[in-house]
């Protein structure tokens, strides 16, 4: 094999993967037999169309298998008309024929490369056979042809779009993965700066005042645990190679700024821009940075999209509360209702975020109006 054909040939089935089944299927195949009957009825100027009406009906479950086994199911299908075809010496006249259409979207859709060059010589030869034991004219030709290249295009269109958002979305969630290990450093660099200082400050002491230096020494020694903690939280995500700053990250602390963001946008829209509302409950001084961190990024996520694609808000809600449970977060805008709920990437990485650190976020339309956004970080497993 050359190269290209080599390389579709050892070309991964779709991903991601299809489901199984859904309800279209079934709706198919509880359609389908009925049209067959009503049309082989109505036609009794086609050869042969009971028996062509008993293999397609026969045919019909191929459907519930065509994303699992797209190959298998195409050559079962296209193989048993072919060889009903050259015994009656005809390819059916039958308009329900059509469904098989199906079975060559699903193979060029889900299937492997394999299953895409395979299901092409398939084809090939169907037609093939058809020109050669069918009374099949040049109109025919082109115009079966056409179907056909249409069918496999809008089948490798629709692979090639779900393939590039799972692409997409795997690049978000490498990239909050990132942030978040990018934060966790920045923790840990401020909590090893600050061990270095004491232990200086230490050294400097210990020859003149020993007292001073044991506080020291336990000083560094709470600091020490901390960064421990810190640093097993790192291993679970990826790290970004950049040099980190010897700060901490945006916290809990910061969430008022949030407030004035909402109310000093710039340019033209300043005016149409929310009001921003930041209500802190319950003892954020517990709150490790790590999660003061990750909660603020959600919730700044949360407000720049309500700004952005809320229709006509004119107040945005972010109440952070702090309990013996763990952290929760709500941002609620008060917009119109909204046209479509679907996810966007960065609802996606808040997700994301929120389940590295053990917790959860959802976000959707709220029942009055509005868009909610709800994340909780539980308080088990926080580094303190």
């Amino acid at each position: 094999m050359t190269s290209p054909v080599r390389s579709l040939w050892d070309a991964p089935a779709a991903s991601p993967p299809p489901p199984r089944r859904v309800w279209r299927d079934w709706v198919l195949v509880a359609v389908i037999p009925p049209l067959v009957l009503l049309e082989a009825s109505l036609r009794a100027d086609v050869a042969w169309r009971w028996l062509w009406a008993v293999v397609l009906i026969a045919l019909v479950p191929t459907l519930l298998w065509r994303r699992t086994r797209p190959l298998l199911m195409l050559a079962i299908a296209f193989g048993t008309g072919a060889v009903v075809a050259v015994a009656t010496g005809g390819d059916p006249q039958l308009a329900a024929t059509a469904y098989m259409l199906v079975l060559v979207y699903a193979a060029f859709r889900w299937g492997d490369g394999r299953a895409r060059i395979v299901g092409a010589v398939l084809l090939v030869a169907s037609t093939t056979l058809s020109l050669a034991f069918g009374p099949m004219t040049l109109t025919d030709l082109v115009g079966g042809t056409a179907v056909l290249v249409a069918t496999i295009s809008l089948g490798a269109a629709f692979r090639w779009r779900a393939g590039s958002r799972a692409r997409e979305l795997d690049r978000v969630k490498v990239d909050e993965r990132e942030q978040l290990a990018r934060d966790l450093h920045d923790t840990v660099a401020h909590h090893v700066s600050a061990i270095a200082i004491q232990a200086q400050a230490g050294t400097a002491l210990a020859a003149t005042d020993p007292d001073a230096a044991i506080a020291v020494l336990r000083t560094i020694e709470g600091e020490a645990s901390r960064t421990l903690a810190e640093m097993r939280s790192i291993v679970r995500v990826l790290r970004r190679a950049d040099a980190a700053e010897l700060a901490p990250g945006p916290g809990l602390g910061d969430l008022g700024g949030l407030a004035s963001t909402g109310a000093s946008a710039a340019g033209a829209a300043a005016t149409d821009a929310p009001l921003v509302v930041v209500q802190v409950t319950g003892d954020a001084e517990s709150v490790p940075p790590t999660i003061g961190a990750a909660v603020y990024r959600m919730a700044q996520e949360s407000v720049t999209n309500a700004r952005r694609h809320a229709r006509r808000a004119t107040r945005v809600e972010v109440l952070v509360r702090v309990d013996a449970a763990g952290i929760r977060l709500d941002v609620h805008d008060d917009g119109g209702p909204v046209a479509s709920a679907a996810a966007g990437f960065g609802i996606i990485g808040m997700v994301e975020r929120a389940t590295l650190l053990g917790g959860t976020c959802s976000a959707g339309p709220a029942p009055e109006s509005g868009w909610t956004v709800t994340a909780a970080l539980p308080r088990s497993g926080w580094s303190t």
